[in-house]
């Protein structure tokens, strides 16, 4: 069995990481000419600036197809396990998350990719789970999306324990599941951390019970602050009554400028005056029809924030107001948050010399 510690988990700081660099646009649904183009050449650059900046993990969309209107809002995404290889190769620090559809991955092979990069990496692999909600990408796929929560995740938990048991298990064996018919079965080599972090993102109450058993970080969405105190209070609650510890974190857009005003100008141009309305409106309905990911009963109120950063949190004003806003994201229970940007490479730099130093002054991030 390995014994190595796994990097990430071993920190205790507020985490950060950023999300969807891999997907053109990132997570700005906008017309502007600087979004997010994701290159492969940027993604490296961006790597190495949180690398070199001691950012804990970079989180990618698993995407097939666009969500049509103008731009076609990621309509081109990198493949996150092969993007993961590279970032892990090309990085000191980092942990790369590879963000899997059960559906669309058989176990013993997803098993073996993410152990090779672990290996590559001396453990700074990530797998995050996705048990499927877009229909029109299944239907892109020939696949077919169960109607049913319960037959989404029954599935998803036989495949995670086929994974899990070919990285534990030292010999071979045989499995017959349900879903999983594997004869002789065995994986070589194993991870060389103890076990990658896994990470899921749940909103149904099914999900949340898989997230809380299974994974190590469930990703949820901060919409209402004193709703969010009260739903990680009762998720930690549920994964300690598994005789588990599970970190909660959410998602975050950042808009950090010199003052607010040239903050909020350059959030109103954006993620207002040229947003991809159309595609916005695509990926609404979608998630009203198929995903429980995000509150139903406040999906409606954030049309805005969805053009603006995907439904993220806010963060937006000047570096201490960036700063207090992450500070309250720990004040309400979360164990960390991922960062996006319109132009990563262009507006992390910023962030990093004004509102990482804040953050450690107040202790939430190592000095």
């Amino acid at each position: 069995m390995p014994t190595q510690p796994t990097p990430l988990l071993q920190r205790k700081h507020f985490l950060l990481g950023t999300f969807a660099s891999n997907c053109s646009s990132g997570m700005s649904v906008t017309k502007v000419p600087e979004r997010w183009q994701n290159s492969w050449e940027n993604n490296l650059k961006l790597a190495r600036l949180l690398d070199d900046a001691g950012i804990d993990f970079m989180l990618p969309i698993a995407r097939w197809i666009g969500y049509g209107g103008e731009t076609n809002f990621h309509g081109n995404v990198l493949e996150t396990v092969t993007w993961a290889t590279g970032l892990v190769a090309r990085t000191q620090q980092l942990t790369v998350f590879a963000t899997v559809h059960t559906a669309a991955n058989h176990p013993a092979v997803v098993a073996k990719q993410i152990a090779t990069i672990d290996q590559l990496g001396r453990g700074r692999a990530g797998l995050n789970i996705v048990a499927g909600w877009n229909n029109p990408e299944y239907e892109a796929l020939g696949l077919r999306l169960a109607p049913d929560h319960e037959t989404r995740y029954a599935y998803a938990e036989e495949w995670y324990q086929v994974v899990r048991k070919l990285w534990q298990d030292p010999g071979t064996f045989d499995w017959d599941g349900e879903h999983f018919r594997l004869k002789g079965i065995h994986s070589e080599p194993k991870p060389y951390g103890a076990m990658p972090p896994i990470l899921n993102a749940a909103g149904s109450g099914l999900g949340r019970e898989f997230a809380t058993r299974n994974a190590n970080f469930l990703f949820t969405p901060a919409i209402d602050l004193e709703r969010s105190k009260e739903e990680v209070a009762q998720l930690r609650q549920s994964a300690q009554a598994k005789g588990r510890d599970v970190g909660v974190l959410t998602f975050s857009h950042v808009v950090c400028r010199p003052t607010e005003a040239e903050a909020r100008s350059y959030l109103a141009h954006f993620g207002q005056e040229n947003a991809d309305w159309a595609a916005v409106d695509n990926l609404v309905n979608l998630q009203f029809a198929h995903a429980q990911s995000f509150p139903h009963d406040l999906l409606a109120l954030i049309r805005d924030r969805m053009a603006a950063g995907h439904g993220g949190f806010p963060l937006v004003g000047t570096p201490e107001q960036v700063a207090k806003g992450i500070i309250s994201l720990a004040e309400a229970g979360f164990s960390g948050t991922t960062l996006s940007f319109v132009d990563y490479v262009e507006e992390f730099p910023y962030f990093r010399d004004t509102v990482l130093p804040i953050l450690r002054a107040h202790g939430l991030r190592e000095a």
